[in-house]
């Protein structure tokens, strides 16, 4: 707690001395995508970005993380993206939410401005469609499926923070912090909060053990490809979003202070959540050695459903979070069980599922 004080001193002290962002990352021209696509929707938070190859076929949305990185994490370099690895499982039709970083103008948005923006990408693409949630892509994705069920025909939440009854460091982080001092956040930014300063004081320097981790591959090996994927990992470690004041303190309060979704009192677009009443099939996929959404509290997610244990999967994999999206060897095991789970028919989910985990 202690620590996590001074960390935010320290962040309200840079506000009140700001320096301006290095001239060398000012020249850096943003990182390309790996896999070829396309935008085709252009709204207020997203970019929806198109990687599909046929224009029939059922559509599967991955909803990218919002809170510090890119939404590129979903597709970062050859045998390290998720839109590959479904693309060579024989998924045609992909897309994924690239959110923007926010601008002064963006300041009051809210997490139902980013319900209801996901919703016109998912009318767009043509409900009902698959929807595959990452980290905190993950609690929005499954607030959109339980506020439309209709428009979501399976869902996939992998490292996805729903209930924080079952602690992690972050939801450790924000109950030491005064909710006044969040506030501080905001209004010091004046209705942004800066992702680079964010990055700066509650984000520990990045090192060859944790790129080596994330990427499931050794970096250091001297080789041309690693030194292409350290200095990638690092550009993109870097490239960080700035947040809406309002979408922040909705998110910090609502779900990791107050855990509003599991308990059954958050309101989406009107409505009151009932996690009960998902009845979907879910695939939930969780890290072994994730401190950012352990392994138990990605995997309560189950105990909240209405989705009937024979519709329900589970698996892990023993890597960290960042692993979970872009390591090799999760995505050549676990996200191939997932992309056949995704391509059964209803009523083979329950007789596949002794196949694949054989």
């Amino acid at each position: 707690m202690a620590a996590t004080r001074l960390a935010l001193e320290a962040y309200l002290h840079w506000f009140a001395h700001r320096e301006p962002t290095p001239p060398e990352q000012q020249s850096e021209p943003p990182l390309s995508w790996t896999t070829p696509n396309v935008i085709a929707l252009q709204l207020a938070s997203m970019r929806l970005r198109d990687f599909s190859r046929k224009e029939t076929g059922q559509p599967l949305l991955i909803c990218a993380p919002f809170s510090l990185h890119e939404a590129l994490i979903a597709d970062f370099a050859p045998g390290h993206s998720l839109v590959e690895a479904l693309q060579q499982g024989g998924l045609d039709r992909i897309y994924v939410t690239d959110w923007c970083s926010a601008k002064p103008e963006m300041r009051y948005l809210s997490i139902d401005s980013y319900l209801a923006d996901l919703n016109v990408a998912v009318d767009d693409i043509g409900a009902p469609v698959d929807l595959i949630g990452l980290c905190q892509g993950g609690w929005l994705s499954l607030v959109y499926a339980a506020r439309f069920p209709h428009k979501v025909r399976r869902l996939v939440l992998a490292g996805a923070p729903v209930d924080v009854s079952a602690p992690s460091e972050l939801s450790r982080m924000v109950a030491s912090v005064p909710k006044e001092a969040f506030d501080e956040l905001v209004h010091q930014g004046e209705g942004i909060i800066s992702g680079r300063h964010t990055l700066r004081f509650w984000s520990m320097p990045v090192t060859l053990h944790d790129v080596a981790a994330a990427l499931q591959r050794d970096v250091a090996d001297g080789s041309e490809q690693g030194n292409a994927l350290l200095a990638r990992f690092e550009r993109w470690d870097r490239e960080v979003l700035d947040l809406p004041g309002t979408f922040y303190l909705e998110a910090t309060n609502w779900i990791f202070r107050e855990n509003r979704i599991a308990e059954g009192r958050f309101i989406a677009l009107g409505r009151q959540i009932d996690l009960a009443e998902v009845t979907v099939p879910v695939f939930l996929l969780a890290g072994e050695r994730d401190i950012v959404v352990p392994l138990d509290q990605a995997l309560a997610t189950a105990r909240l459903l209405g989705t009937p244990p024979q519709r329900l999967e589970q698996a892990s994999e023993p890597c960290g979070h960042l692993g979970l999206f872009m390591g090799r060897e999760s995505l050549g095991r676990s996200w191939r069980r997932i992309i056949h789970w995704l391509q059964a028919g209803g009523d083979d989910i329950a007789e596949l599922r002794p196949k694949i985990r054989a």
